[in-house]
């Protein structure tokens, strides 16, 4: 919902009968023009303050009313309730927004009709002249002005039991089953752009807000980075203090900080700012969260300061001595186990304590000069050292009896969880003097991890074979696990074709007829060549499988080394009867053999959007594809994709072309190349 949104509820008609006493008291038949209430008194009232609303006659499609009515009245931020007359569903709807918000309903009300009724009397509302609605605004723009920042409940429902709560609107918000298993199933295949072409369509909606959430979780899942992050920074938007969306962002700024760190300090030092920022807002904006939730906010504190400890000794000469005279190596493990002590059944705290804790010793043992030159003297060094091997002996067993807990406690609940499976296997990296059982453990944790899942234990290995920690269950660890490189995502440029089509027979304005094909194969080979040589990163090619641009872009790429994926609107066979077909065997035979060489992906199975799309206006398959492939392209951001477009510049002949890709490109702030068709 967009702020201070209002939504009305009036008697329709713009000549209704209505019943009037007249000066003698006696009943007679009046007009009523309730339509023209709203265009003279509402509208003018909500243009002077900027504010947008209207009935379900106005927002909504036919058909749906009920659903869009009751969405309405739990969401806007004010409603404005036409009582002049007795109307059956203006006072449905009342008491529906009463018993739902306790606040900002603003009754209206024109003098000389139908008593107020008893359950309301005694709310203020305002009151009109049927043949003066102008002589009205000012109060009413007075009212809503008000209205937002008044505390004053005006329910009656909520008056009288006082310690009644309004319920969670995004929990009464109900996400349409096709949506959810379209989630479900892009998130089972991992298609990242899908997730986020489901993302963008559901803003449309009134349950955009848990869409999004749902769509944002799953993207988390997948790989905390880039491709979630916005989603989340929308949620803040309308709520700063989300627990949830705090919690994934702390994450998702601390991973990319992690990796900016390769190649820019200073951009991963601002991004450790910013999930530094997100974690002070989970406690901040929820002081009475559970210990369970203090626990996890004292160890994403810790992993910041590990982050910053890992950055502090990247690019030393001696990393092991930097290592161990960086200050933030106790600062991250004091607040792990801060997290640990405030919740003993808290591994994830305990088990990265004790690894910190591991190290620190390891290091302090194999570099005694720089330990000792922290100390006053070598026997203050000594004991410290002591000290730390005693406690190292206490936080083991805290921590084995909190897997051990957990362990069981996941039996009972018949639930696997790979996130404990991994850290079991780190507890017996840093406890077993057995390199086999450790390579074992690992073995076991990760025969159904995802590529993230790897990624994330081979970072804490590497971490620990740079220092020269435990090497012996290291270097075990590392010959028995295939390495698997850093994000694939981070390191690939996607380039997005879209173009031209080659003419229909007998079309009017030659766009691209067959005779061009040649010039066009240049123009095309050109400037893949530029960003071939221009592009540090690994490339990768996406476009559709059209006739003519789209074929000529995978036919070039292939011979230029780039791989492509083909992204078609609908399955192979209706797509080349919509898209291919008509410009003769040679295309089609040119199609067949892309779809048999490369990956492809089908966005639908017929023209039809999806029911719960359908109510979309002035929205089609071909621009979902449009978008669909947009989405895929700029999931690791714009500066990771290049748009490339053979376009004559002119718009199209339908919704969905090369005209709606380059718009949307640019509104995205994609990088942009236009190939001219004109000079071909």
């Amino acid at each position: 919902m967009q702020k201070n949104s209002v939504f009305i509820v009036r008697p329709f008609g713009e000549s209704r009968p209505v019943v009037k006493k007249n000066k003698e008291g006696n009943p007679e038949i009046e007009f009523f023009n309730f339509e023209k209430v709203e265009k003279d008194l509402i509208q003018p009232a909500l243009k002077e303050l900027n504010l947008d609303g209207g009935t379900t006659q106005r927002i909504f499609v036919p058909g749906e009313i009920k659903e869009d009515m009751f969405s309405q009245l739990l969401l806007a931020d004010i409603v404005i309730a036409d009582i002049t007359i007795h109307n059956a569903n203006v006072f449905y709807e009342l008491g529906i927004r009463h018993a739902l918000r306790c606040k900002t309903t603003i009754l209206i009300k024109c003098d000389g009709f139908d008593d107020t009724p008893f359950d309301i009397i005694g709310y203020k509302y305002i009151s009109y002249q049927k043949n003066n609605l102008a002589g009205s605004i000012k109060e009413l723009v007075e009212f809503l002005k008000n209205g937002a920042i008044q505390d004053r409940k005006d329910s009656p429902v909520f008056n009288m039991l006082p310690k009644l709560k309004e319920p969670d609107q995004e929990k009464l918000l109900a996400i349409p089953e096709s949506f959810l298993n379209e989630v479900l199933e892009a998130a089972a295949s991992k298609r990242v752009g899908r997730l986020l072409l489901l993302a963008e369509e559901a803003a449309f909606f009134q349950w955009y807000l848990p869409a999004s959430r749902v769509v944002g979780e799953e993207l988390y899942k997948l790989k905390p980075t880039t491709a979630a992050q916005p989603i989340w920074e929308k949620i803040l938007e309308e709520y700063p203090g989300d627990y949830q969306g705090n919690d994934r962002l702390a994450t998702i700024y601390q991973r990319l900080a992690e990796n900016e760190m390769i190649k820019n300090t200073a951009e991963a030092m601002a991004l450790l700012l910013r999930s530094d920022s997100a974690i002070e807002s989970l406690l901040r904006f929820n002081p009475d969260t559970d210990k369970k939730k203090r626990a996890e906010v004292a160890a994403l504190k810790g992993r910041n300061f590990k982050t910053r400890w890992l950055n502090s000794w990247k690019n030393a000469q001696n990393k092991p001595v930097a290592a161990l005279q960086s200050s933030f190596i106790e600062i991250a493990y004091k607040n792990y186990e801060a997290g640990f002590f405030i919740d003993l059944n808290h591994y994830y705290s305990g088990i990265n304590a004790l690894a910190l804790l591991t190290i620190k010793i390891e290091l302090a043992t194999q570099n005694p000069k720089p330990w000792a030159d922290a100390f006053d003297t070598d026997e203050d060094a000594f004991k410290e050292l002591e000290l730390m091997r005693a406690k190292q002996q206490k936080l083991t067993s805290a921590v084995q009896l909190a897997l051990e807990a957990e362990k069981r406690e996941l039996i009972f609940q018949n639930q696997n969880n790979i996130w404990f499976t991994i850290t079991e296997a780190d507890f017996v990296l840093l406890t077993s003097k057995r390199p086999s059982r450790v390579v074992s453990k690992y073995l076991k944790a990760l025969e159904t991890a995802t590529e993230f899942e790897k990624e994330s234990v081979l970072r804490q290995i590497n971490l620990f074979k740079e220092l020269n920690i435990l090497p012996e269950n290291v270097k075990a660890v590392i010959q028995a696990i295939a390495p698997v490189s850093t994000s694939e995502e981070i390191r690939t440029h996607f380039i997005l074709f879209t173009g031209h089509m080659i003419d229909a027979p007998g079309r009017k304005e030659p766009r691209f007829p067959p005779e061009k094909e040649n010039s066009a194969r240049s123009m095309i080979k050109e400037k893949l060549a530029d960003i071939k040589i221009n592009e540090t990163e690994r490339l990768l090619g996406i476009a559709g499988g059209a006739c003519g641009g789209d074929i000529l872009f995978h036919e070039l790429c292939s011979e230029m080394g780039i791989p492509t994926e083909l992204y078609l609107a609908l399955p192979p066979d209706k797509f080349r009867i919509k898209s291919v077909n008509h410009a003769g065997n040679e295309w089609i035979d040119r199609f067949n053999k892309l779809c048999k060489s490369h990956q492809f992906h089908i966005l639908c199975d017929t023209e039809t959007l999806p029911k719960w799309l359908r109510k979309k206006e002035h929205y089609n398959i071909w621009e979902r594809n449009n978008l669909w492939l947009m989405n895929s392209a700029l999931i690791n951001g714009g500066m990771h994709m290049t748009l490339l477009a053979l376009w004559d510049g002119k718009t199209g002949d339908s919704s969905g072309g090369t005209q709606h890709m380059v718009e949307v490109a640019k509104a995205r702030g994609a990088k942009t190349i236009i190939i001219d068709s004109t000079k071909m």
